[in-house]
């Protein structure tokens, strides 16, 4: 699918299911305050809007959790196809 990732990554924390491009749902637990997020498209060309909860987060920068559950929303805009992965990291 064109508008899809490549790649997911949040910091060094272990995604569940590991990361595929076809699978638009994951987990991921952590204890540390923040961690950077980077997501990278399949095309060239894509928009990748990323947002923890309502608060935007630029693609390489840091998302600052809170305590509990926390949902990270990463969208991928290729032409007029739009498909979004959802990540939930829980902080403890």
């Amino acid at each position: 699918m064109t508008a899809s990732l490549s790649t997911l990554a949040i910091g060094t924390l272990t995604l569940s299911p590991a990361f595929d491009a076809d699978k638009l749902e994951y987990t991921a637990a952590t204890t540390d305050a923040s961690n950077k997020i980077t997501a990278t498209a399949i095309k060239a060309g894509a928009t990748i809007t990323i947002k923890n909860g309502e608060t935007a987060v630029t693609n390489g920068g840091s998302a600052t959790w809170s305590d509990g559950e926390n949902v990270v929303t990463i969208e991928v805009k290729y032409g007029t196809t739009v498909r979004t992965y959802k990540v939930t990291v829980t902080k403890s």
